[in-house]
């Protein structure tokens, strides 16, 4: 175990990991807002974050071209922006056709909750096959030459054409934060603040906590249970698009399997803050990221998964509830 690496680089290590902690964290609120809503995981989420990684690289090479380039995050704001809108409204309407098509018919039938989960598993495998024979759809319909900066190596990493250069803003000791890191974890946090509020003051917001609360009373009270669901799957599709935007700036490649990890990662957030817990979502993003980056630099890079899985296992003996445990059904106003 190398203690001297971690103590001469912690300010770094500590940085970087929120920022990474802050994209699981966005991720996992889908987890956490369908397992409040429904009390069901919902295992296709992963897919729902990796066509928004998918849109943010589409942007940049429709409106830049494929030419590698190098900008530093102010030059490439614009297209981020852009990037942005065109992640979140692929993410949401990802996310509104698996709660259409995976969960709707199983939920109506009464099915037992097994059989949604097993819905949601095979919407996930066909989500990621679905771009992974993106080529092969393209020529089907003699498309494939015209879409050729899309669809071309379907299975192989795709990465953005334009990498994203950090630059310092301010020093933490012998730490320069970089504006990459700034702009995730601000950006995020901003996101999770005006969730949260949405919930806890909105109309919508009320109907969500009613129905995850007691869905009966709430149908009684004139809630539309199926409106809220919807909504529900909205509101992960959007913030997962917006982790796709900041994961694209940080790492900038993704691939049809890109969202595999990072999912389980984003599920063990959710778990270790508190499944159902929006602030838990947050505080077990955070958490982990940073855990990551400490065993990381303790253990080698090679085992920086592992530490994720470990983390998750331990709580899971020690405080199954998670770290805050509150569900969203008694969130209070």
């Amino acid at each position: 175990m190398d203690f001297d690496f971690l103590i001469n680089n912690f300010v770094g290590l500590t940085v970087t990991g929120l920022a990474l902690g802050a994209i699981y964290a966005l991720v996992a609120l889908g987890y956490t807002m369908v397992y409040g809503v429904l009390q069901l995981i919902n295992f296709a989420h992963s897919e729902v974050f990796m066509y928004g990684t998918f849109a943010v690289a589409w942007v940049f090479v429709f409106f830049h071209g494929k030419q590698a380039d190098t900008q530093g995050l102010g030059s490439a704001l614009p297209l981020l922006a852009v990037s942005l809108v065109a992640a979140m409204l692929l993410s949401a309407a990802i996310a509104l056709l698996l709660e259409r098509v995976a969960y709707r018919p199983v939920l109506k039938r009464n099915a037992p909750r097994l059989m949604a989960l097993i819905s949601a598993i095979g919407a996930s495998f066909v989500l990621a096959e679905v771009m992974g024979l993106r080529n092969r759809f393209a020529g089907w319909f003699g498309l494939d030459d015209d879409l050729d900066n899309y669809v071309a190596k379907a299975r192989d990493v795709y990465s953005n054409p334009v990498t994203i250069q950090p630059e310092g803003l301010f020093s933490i000791g012998d730490y320069a934060v970089k504006d990459v890191d700034v702009l995730v974890l601000g950006a995020a946090l901003l996101m999770m603040v005006a969730l949260d509020q949405f919930v806890r003051r909105t109309r919508f917001g009320r109907g969500i906590r009613a129905v995850a609360q007691d869905p009966e009373s709430a149908a009684l009270m004139g809630v539309n249970s199926t409106r809220v669901v919807q909504v529900t799957f909205l509101i992960g599709g959007l913030m997962a698009g917006a982790a796709a935007t900041l994961y694209m700036i940080k790492i900038g490649a993704t691939r049809q399997n890109a969202g595999f990890i990072l999912g389980v990662k984003a599920f063990t957030a959710a778990v270790l803050g508190g499944i159902g817990n929006l602030r838990g979502a947050l505080l077990g993003g955070l958490l982990l990221g940073v855990m990551e980056n400490y065993g990381s630099a303790l253990f080698g890079s090679e085992w920086k998964d592992v530490v994720a899985f470990v983390l998750l296992i331990l709580i899971l003996l020690v405080r199954p509830s998670g770290l805050l445990g509150e569900s969203l059904g008694k969130a209070r106003a």
